[in-house]
């Protein structure tokens, strides 16, 4: 059955850096309603809010104190609900984050927790007495630094924390916790949103028996990244596990009799196994991180996309960028090659089975934000001296030249980074048809406009060497991308008669006789008239 996520188009807000309406420096919900009109124009059909829930803001509001209200740093409920009914006038989808693997160590429930072994929400969380000789239960670590257990003095247990010690995890063997989300699921589904982002879903449930993940490398290096401390582990007992999937089934029954989306952060990278999240009753869609990990090379590009299509189809979403990694930009090169290469490679994601994914700026070509280390505000740069962390990815959206750039009247939150200009904004580039921003809003129209085609499952990789990926669309349309291998423009022969319907830069032709000139770092989408033969490069 047809539900509205087929064919959308997303597009990722950060709230504390999308729009300020009070001048206090940082995003909140009436900035964001004042900016549904951009949204609309720029031709995404659903948007997507991190976290806007009361929170000590330990890691920016994924530490939840509360999760059916409204921080005051960004409005309240009623601005909330007026967000939402504003943008279903605009048609346009509202889908927030939820963050069900952790809460805040402000929450009631770890409060009540922490005040006795026999407490009512003692088993919401993930106690364990100390190791034999003392010491953490096992040798699990943070994502964000040191071990993944604290120790309670007052009990003499330690909990456990994935992320932030400020962040206990909940216990979902317990159920108490099913019962206690189901509730929060179905309140903000009658409150009409259309979905949720399920923050971290491939954590949640951990081995039964709390084994010690087996190290990757020995001896262990000295190493002051946590990535690298994290990564020498092989996370099997305490990420991606089986049970997961039981609570995204009982999830399952209560969206869909609200046609809203379950949309899982599944950070899994193995196509196959990210595919058993988003089979059968499962999810209805999980992002596919490893888009965002490629490199500008054509064969890690054609072999990662066609591997997670043929496990999983229709069931991903695509994200060009996203808060926690680099603008993409950032990571084909900066600069305005950076830009062209991101424009071009979202032009081949908008063409696949799913459901594409901007994130804030992506739109205006925008790369990660230059800042000085005094400015760090992610906890992972300021518990890893000499890391940089996220902050980069999250500066505040330029909207127009002058101070503040549009964002905000006072002190941002966040530098803009010194490598913001004028040209950079919204306004600068709106108008400019060779502009990212008129580009990407182009796009996105011809893509609706071609949505038929596109709705197909129908799709033939016609490439499987070169430089240039290329594919097929239900025999309507061809999509290339030209990464470039320093030869110049490709040349792709077409039936005589195509149309080319887009074209990422102006320097794409297509002559009458059907063939395709594409210079390198570019894409084009070819509508053919005739039956192909399949181009050749």
């Amino acid at each position: 059955m047809p539900t509205w996520w087929s064919g959308a188009v997303g597009y990722e807000i950060y709230v504390r850096s999308f729009a300020d309406s009070t001048g206090d420096g940082v995003g909140d919900l009436p900035g964001i309603r004042s900016r549904l009109p951009y949204l609309v124009g720029l031709g995404v059909d659903a948007i997507w809010l991190t976290p806007f829930y009361p929170s000590p803001q330990a890691d920016h509001g994924y530490d939840v104190a509360d999760y059916l209200d409204v921080d005051p740093t960004f409005g309240t409920l009623a601005d909330l609900q007026a967000l939402i009914d504003e943008a279903h006038g605009l048609d346009l989808r509202v889908v927030i984050d939820l963050v069900p693997n952790h809460t805040s160590d402000r929450h009631p429930w770890f409060q009540d927790a922490r005040s006795a072994t026999d407490a009512e929400h003692r088993d919401f969380y993930v106690w364990k007495d100390p190791a034999p000789g003392g010491g953490p239960p096992n040798n699990w670590v943070s994502h964000f630094g040191g071990p993944a257990w604290t120790l309670d003095e007052a009990s003499g247990q330690y909990y456990m924390h994935l992320f932030l010690p400020e962040q206990p995890d909940l216990n979902w063997a317990n159920p108490a916790v099913h019962e206690a989300f189901e509730q929060v699921l179905t309140t903000w589904f009658e409150r009409g949103v259309d979905g949720v982002r399920i923050d971290v879903a491939h954590s949640l449930v951990e081995d039964p028996d709390f084994r010690d993940n087996p190290e990757l490398e020995q001896p262990f290096p000295e190493a002051t990244s946590t990535q690298l401390i994290f990564d020498r582990f092989a996370h099997i007992h305490d990420l991606d596990q089986d049970g997961v999937l039981d609570i995204y089934r009982s999830w399952r029954a209560l969206a869909d009799a609200h046609d809203a989306v379950l949309l899982g952060e599944v950070f899994v990278l193995d196509p196959v196994r990210l595919g058993r999240y988003l089979a059968g009753d499962g999810l209805h869609a999980g992002f596919c991180f490893a888009a965002l990990k490629v490199a500008w090379e054509a064969d890690e590009i054609r072999d990662t996309l066609q591997a997670h299509v043929a496990a999983s189809g229709d069931a991903l979403a695509w994200p060009l960028s996203s808060h926690d990694d680099p603008h993409a930009a950032t990571r084909f090169g900066g600069g305005p090659l950076g830009a062209e290469r991101s424009l071009a490679y979202f032009t081949l994601l908008a063409c696949l089975p799913g459901v594409p994914f901007l994130y804030q700026g992506d739109e205006l070509g925008l790369e990660d934000g230059v800042l000085d280390t005094a400015s760090a505000q992610d906890p992972i740069a300021l518990r890893n001296p000499g890391v940089a962390g996220r902050d980069p990815v999250r500066t505040p959206m330029p909207w127009q030249p002058g101070p503040g750039f549009g964002f905000t009247t006072g002190d941002p939150w966040l530098p803009f980074g010194t490598n913001r200009r004028d040209e950079h904004t919204m306004l600068a580039q709106s108008g400019d048809p060779a502009s990212p921003l008129e580009r990407t809003r182009e796009l996105l129209q011809v893509r609706r406009e071609l949505a038929e085609h596109l709705r197909s499952d129908d799709i033939t990789w016609l490439t499987d060497e070169g430089a240039v990926i290329a594919i097929e669309r239900g025999d309507e349309l061809v999509v290339a991308l030209h990464v470039g291998d320093g030869d110049g423009p490709a040349e792709i022969e077409l039936p005589a008669g195509c149309r080319l319907a887009y074209a990422s830069a102006a320097e794409v032709y297509l002559l009458d006789d059907g063939r395709l000139l594409l210079p390198e770092d570019t894409a084009a989408i070819v509508e053919l008239s005739t039956e192909p033969e399949g181009p050749r490069t």
